[in-house]
């Protein structure tokens, strides 16, 4: 018998069937053990030697391969194409030759894709284990792991609220905080264009000034708006006759195929799809055996591939859309080792595949893939110049016609941000001499704008240009700085949290080496020197660590204080910036005697007042220059029925209301939306819950208020959403009872009937539809047939599928829970009998003494191990 080891349960049924009886295939789920999440599990005064510990839900797994080794005659082990699943390799290997039962003919296996042609022919073709690949993965493990277990304690000591620094997610994070600052310092600029609507053989187009008195107008050359309205007078008094027409052929070639990051690019900007949602549904395309392996750096295609590509093209289309020869695209990967082929459908006869995302994705992938090996596009731009009668002033119109669309014909790559200057419109025939009539002209005030914040594609494109991690750790690396609330998104765009700025200011200031994009960059390379064998790893984790250690101890030792000091007078100009007024920015508001500097507190840095206990004026370190909600309270007048003040206050989590003092005083948080705070609407908001009045079915009142959620109208324990605070004191009976209508047919009413949080595809076992969906004692993952809770630390909507089917499958493999009589008092308080210290080393990960006869709710949850979660700490 021949052992088969892959990772996803998906994939080991799919190649089973490929390979026939005399092969098992069995999957690892993932990774299989790491790092402890302790001190000590990387020891550099030992030559970097690591501890390595089985996850505590991978010992089933583990026993099963290890007892279907003993009986093997050949270990096959067939993971991912790539670092990681080298690394899986190794370590399946490493944990069967400890429990002595590894089988004498070992052999990796990889492949592109997971089709019978594909699958089969590598067999055909086995290796060793890349020891080089290995040795990378052992320095990039070793190095995150010394970075965030050595970092992170000075965080949480000297830096109160921050959670967690890593290797590339903090240079990450230091781009969309240095945009952020870019944002703020941009100082916008004024200026003018002015352009002619005009016609000429029944067309219309629009001309702009280019030249206005002799001199050439570039963008901002009009500047005010007394030369604008002087330019503007010009062009509608001046004769123009067309001066010249240019008209140049030009020609587009299609994008390679896609690779990772330009996938998560596309799908970013085509789809709305995250990058963490791009790899989840590209994952299970390629389980599938619907598109060839998603962690590519590599943009050639196989010689067959290109072959069938041509052909569906040569099906679809004319002849004109096949170049003669066939397209050949260099990587521009710098690692050779680490470039497979690009991301492409396995089959070009198929051009649609799934449906929902896994259907969108795969036509992005098909078009894509498609379109690199089609004819170029002929476009052909056309500029007209015209010049008035004194020859001092010219207007220019352009445009531009696709002759022939080649390959954009299925496809065309989007922009992150478009330009204003479009000249795609279509021009009428002109000749020298000829003078189009004038219609109309305007002179429009612009103003500059500031840099555009990181979208996700955005960032990811920066990232790979920079030199800054690798593409496969792209997803896992964005989604952690969002999960530590250092940054959010707004419309799909990035904005710097407090903490995140906080954070980034300390590194900077402290670390400065470690967040500085060179050095990433640079540490990348030598990492792909050590995958390519021309670095030795221990080697690089010395000379990383000797200085980084010396560095972490020296800030180790300086008091909170100091730290807070130096960060103070490092943001000295985003606190406390000049003033219009030149008044001292430092001055407090409040006492006016005060000096304001930046403190440290339980939950986070502000700033405060000097006079303190005296003078209590505090504000957010979010709030720079003090010029939004500030520490001063604000009587904003007396309650008509109390006669107490009404007063504005900033907390903690933002400006409330307060009416009185001590235990007795009502308070409210001020909505968003709320443009202006008046004291007709503080006391609006202090009198919530509003009661709108008895329902006509059940007499019981309906209640509309301001939740954690936003606002609400509440009704016998069911709810409805308002769109605004507006709606809380609007919304009347008929309206309300029609809302809440409207939220119980929707699914508040019966829950068996609420929307799924996600749905993953069907399970390779069962064939039932996996979903995630919201339970009543938390988020849990069916097929239909079992129900398995989600972890703690699990977020519903991040759940891969991959982690949908461990779960499942391990619930399944438990059985029902069946009903025990009530343990005796005598059988209760028995201690559990020791178990076996496990062999080689491998301690399951949060292992704890199985209680006797205590029910399985009370069992601990099983973790997340999917292959992401190893590149989450980079």
């Amino acid at each position: 018998m021949q052992l088969v080891i892959v990772e996803s349960p998906a994939k080991a049924k799919t190649i089973e069937k490929y390979l026939g009886k005399d092969y098992k295939v069995l999957a690892s789920y993932g990774h299989v053990r790491d790092l402890p999440p302790k001190d000590g599990s990387v020891r550099p005064d030992e030559g970097f030697e690591m501890d390595w510990e089985l996850y505590g839900d991978k010992q089933k797994q583990v026993k099963a391969i290890a007892d279907a080794a003993k009986g093997a005659d050949r270990l096959i082990l067939a993971t991912d194409p790539d670092r990681e699943g080298e690394a899986i390799s190794w370590h399946v290997r490493e944990l069967l030759a400890k429990r002595r039962v590894l089988p004498k003919d070992v052999q990796r296996v990889t492949f592109n894709a997971i089709t019978k042609d594909t699958v089969t022919k590598a067999m055909t073709q086995p290796r060793e284990l890349d020891q080089d690949l290995i040795d990378a993965y052992l320095a990039r493990r070793a190095l995150d792991y010394l970075f965030g277990f050595t970092l992170s304690p000075v965080l949480w000591r000297k830096l109160p609220g921050a959670k967690s620094a890593g290797r590339v997610q903090s240079v990450a994070l230091r781009l969309i905080v240095d945009r952020e600052r870019e944002i703020e310092a941009f100082k916008p600029q004024e200026y003018w264009s002015v352009a002619a609507q005009m016609a000429h053989d029944g067309t219309d187009f629009t001309a702009k000034l280019v030249a206005f008195e002799g001199k050439k107008l570039d963008r901002l050359s009009i500047g005010e708006e007394g030369t604008a309205m002087r330019a503007k007078a010009a062009v509608e008094s001046g004769a123009f006759k067309v001066e010249s027409v240019e008209t140049k052929p030009h020609k587009r070639n299609p994008q390679p195929p896609f690779t990772t990051s330009t996938l998560q690019q596309e799908a970013a900007r085509k789809l709305g799809f995250s990058a963490s949602q791009t790899m989840r549904v590209a994952q299970t395309l390629y389980e599938a055996g619907a598109i060839t392996y998603m962690r590519t750096d590599g943009v050639q295609m196989d010689p067959s591939a290109i072959s069938a590509a041509r052909a569906a093209i040569t099906d679809r289309f004319s002849g004109h859309y096949l170049p003669e020869q066939p397209r050949v695209y260099q990587t521009k990967a710098k690692n050779a080792q680490e470039a497979h082929e690009a991301i492409r459908p396995t089959d070009f006869t198929k051009d649609r595949y799934g449906s929902g995302d896994e259907g969108r994705l795969y036509d992005l992938i098909f078009k894509r893939a498609m379109a690199s090996q089609m004819a170029s596009a002929a476009l052909e731009r056309t500029t007209v110049t015209l010049r008035d009668g004194t020859g001092q002033h010219e207007l220019r119109a352009s445009g531009q016609v696709v002759k022939f669309p080649g390959f954009l014909a299925v496809y065309e790559e989007g922009q992150d941000n478009k330009s204003d200057e479009d000249d795609s419109g279509l021009l009428p025939f002109m000749k020298s001499g000829d003078m189009p009539a004038k219609k109309d002209v305007t002179a429009e005030q612009h103003f500059t704008q500031p840099p555009p914040r990181f979208s996700e594609a955005s960032l990811v494109k920066r990232l790979e240009e920079l030199g800054i991690g690798r593409p496969s750790t792209y997803a896992a690396t964005i989604q952690v700085i969002k999960d530590r609330n250092y940054v959010r998104t707004e419309k799909n765009r990035f904005f710097a949290e407090e903490s995140g700025r906080l954070l980034t200011s300390f590194l900077e200031r402290f670390f400065p080496r470690y967040v500085a994009y060179e050095f990433t960059a640079g540490m990348e390379d030598e990492l792909d020197d050590v995958s390519g064998g021309r670095q030795e790893w221990k080697a690089l984790l010395e000379a990383f660590w000797r200085d980084f250690k010396l560095k972490s101890d020296e800030v180790m030792e300086k008091k909170p204080s100091e730290v807070t000091e130096a960060l103070d007078e490092f943001l000295s100009d985003y606190l406390f910036p000049p003033k219009a007024d030149g008044t001292d920015p430092r001055l407090c508001p409040k006492c006016g005697e005060g000096r304001l500097s930046l403190r440290g507190g339980r939950y986070g840095a502000f700033v405060a007042c000097s006079n303190y206990p005296e003078c209590k004026f505090t504000r957010k370190f979010a709030q720079p220059g003090g010029s939004a909600d500030g520490g001063v309270d604000e009587s904003l007048g007396q309650d008509p029925e109390t006669g107490l003040d009404i007063v504005r206050r900033s907390g903690r989590f933002g400006p409330y209301i307060q009416l009185g003092e001590g235990k007795e005083a009502k308070r409210a948080s001020i909505p968003k939306d709320i443009d202006e705070l008046t004291l007709e609407w503080a006391i609006k908001l202090l009198s919530l819950p509003r009661t709108v009045g008895p329902h006509p079915e059940t007499g019981e009142n309906i209640t509309a208020s301001i939740g954690r959620y936003g606002p609400y109208l509440a009704h016998n324990g069911k709810y409805a959403r308002l769109r605004n605070t507006a709606e809380v004191f609007d919304t009347g009976m008929n309206a309300a009872v029609s809302m809440l209508a409207d939220a119980a047919n929707r699914g508040g009413a019966a829950r068996a009937k609420a929307e799924p949080i996600k749905v993953l595809g069907a399970h390779p076992t069962s064939g039932g539809e996996i979903k995630v969906l919201a339970g009543r004692y938390g988020p849990y993952v069916t097929d239909g047939t079992t129900n398995a809770t989600l972890p703690r630390d699990q977020k519903p909507e991040d759940l891969t599928a991959e982690q949908a089917i461990t779960l499942i499958d391990e619930k399944a493999a438990k059985g029902p829970v069946k009903k025990k009589a009530a343990p005796k008092k005598a059988a209760a308080k028995k201690a559990p009998a020791k178990k076996a210290a496990a062999k080689d080393g491998d301690k399951p990960a949060a292992a704890k003494k199985p209680a006797a006869k205590k029910p399985a709710a009370k069992k601990a949850a099983p973790k997340t191990t999917a292959k992401a979660k190893k590149e989450a700490a980079e």
